[in-house]
């Protein structure tokens, strides 16, 4: 009778852990139930110190400090079925020292569960619409160079990933690999900044053909589940953002010799703009669990790069410390 007693808490202790960690929204693996709706909203506060770069030499702003660069973010899903649901991830940077803002983060898209809870390990596969298209594209040709204005690349396009791991007890790892393609387009309003030019195009405004580009990630998560009101995480992820390029002048200018002589000029000057960067991101995470549904979670970011010479995002440091609400409905 003692045995089977012990034996009866345990599993039930076992599925009281399990059914914690399903239902943590800052489970590295959670995915919403049938019918369920989730939000993530966040608000975080960065600092940061640019690194010199021969883009943030010319531009005067290297060594300079940007504080408070503040972040903001939006994650919801509905789970149609256990093992699908449909999401949106958006994010909104404004950067007061350099006059920067705009959407740093944009998608939608849909994962599925191919394997569950029940099997090894749990699977999904997630496809994503990439919509930093909404915004164009802003930047000014200035005699030092290409200067970006926001944080929109100013291009749609599509990610394809995986994220996979596994629960055991009180601790679940998970691990996570995506590709993100660009379309090149021209969307994007590019500021003449030399009067000469200017004059020489007769507008001081143009658009570009920008070519596609991609990025791709890759990273894992832990997270710890102390008891039923207290979790904690950390994770680490990898970001290669590849160089952007011009492949041509969309705006029609004047068919002269020096106009065209100049357009083509700034083409071979931006074909290859060398502006990519690696970041290397350190994350940690405290959450609460006020109740089933609403979760108060402190997480803070620490972020690495590896910039290319032309590269305008370079940080010799780069802090991001903040807050998120979780509720479910």
């Amino acid at each position: 009778m003692k045995k089977t007693l012990k034996g009866l808490i345990a599993m039930t202790a076992s599925v009281i852990s399990t059914g914690a960690f399903a239902s943590n929204m800052e489970n590295p693996l959670y995915l919403p139930k049938a019918g369920e709706v989730y939000t993530k909203t966040g608000a975080a506060m960065m600092y940061k110190t640019v690194e010199g770069t021969a883009a943030t030499e010319k531009k005067g702003m290297s060594g300079n400090l940007e504080f408070p660069v503040w972040r903001f973010t939006e994650d919801l899903g509905y789970g149609i079925t256990d093992r699908l649901d449909i999401h949106g991830r958006f994010g909104y940077t404004k950067d007061g020292e350099i006059d920067r803002k705009g959407m740093h983060r944009g998608r939608l898209g849909m994962t599925f569960r191919a394997l569950t809870e029940d099997d090894p390990f749990v699977l999904d596969f997630y496809a994503d619409a990439y919509l930093s298209g909404v915004t164009p594209m802003k930047g000014t040709y200035t005699a030092n160079g290409f200067n970006y204005a926001n944080y929109s690349n100013g291009r749609w396009g599509a990610i394809a990933g995986t994220r996979f791991g596994k629960t055991w007890d009180k601790i679940t790892l998970g691990a996570h690999v995506e590709y993100l393609q660009t379309f090149g387009n021209h969307n994007n309003k590019i500021t003449i900044g030399v009067p000469a030019l200017a004059t020489l195009f007769q507008t001081d405004e143009i658009s570009v053909d920008l070519k596609s580009t991609h990025e791709t990630t890759a990273g894992f998560d832990a997270m710890y589940q102390m008891d039923d009101k207290w979790s904690f995480g950390a994770g680490f992820e990898y970001v290669e953002h590849a160089d952007n390029g011009v492949k041509g002048i969309h705006t029609q200018i004047p068919d002269t010799v020096p106009a065209q002589t100049q357009a083509q000029n700034l083409v071979n000057a931006t074909a290859d703009m060398d502006d990519g960067w690696d970041e290397y991101i350190i994350k940690t995470s405290a959450s609460y669990q006020y109740t089933d549904d609403v979760q108060f979670t402190v997480f803070f970011e620490y972020t690495l790069d590896d910039a290319h010479s032309e590269c305008q995002n370079a940080t010799d440091i780069k802090a991001e410390l903040g807050i998120r609400l979780n509720a479910r409905f």
